[in-house]
């Protein structure tokens, strides 16, 4: 799973860069100028798609290959890999709680995707989902 999405960034006639994503329409942001647009592209790409979980809905696939990459930030990145690696395994949020040795409370946070969690139980969950996490590091748009 990359969590990287291309976005549309035009100047906003009345100042600033309007950046939108046509993949992830409910993402839609504005910077003062372009490293700032960058940034906040990448936490609107965030929040819309914690909100694509939040509301049980599939997340969209990246399909645009024009424009300007921009990725959510890592703990993003994380957190929506663990929810759908969970959403797809076909196990309960019990038996996820089970298989980490944790309270049931405990994997509904980590399932959360407005809760924050740390990095050891989240490769902990993706691990016991089937799932790795590999870094790649690019250069920055």
């Amino acid at each position: 799973m990359e969590f990287v999405y291309h976005a549309e960034i035009i100047e906003d006639p009345d100042g600033g860069w309007l950046v939108t994503f046509p993949d992830v329409p409910e993402a839609i942001t504005h910077g003062a100028d372009w490293p700032d647009a960058l940034r906040s592209g990448s936490e609107a790409l965030g929040l819309a798609l914690r909100g694509y979980l939040a509301e049980d809905r599939d997340l969209p696939q990246p399909a645009t290959s024009t424009g300007t990459p921009i990725s959510v930030d890592a703990e993003d990145a994380l957190k929506l890999a663990v929810i759908s690696a969970f959403k797809t395994s076909g196990i309960s949020k019990t038996e996820l709680a089970r298989r980490l040795g944790k309270r049931e409370t405990e994997a509904r946070r980590i399932l959360d995707p407005d809760h924050g969690t740390k990095l050891g139980l989240i490769q902990d969950a993706l691990r016991v989902l089937g799932k790795q996490i590999v870094v790649t590091i690019r250069e920055a748009a």
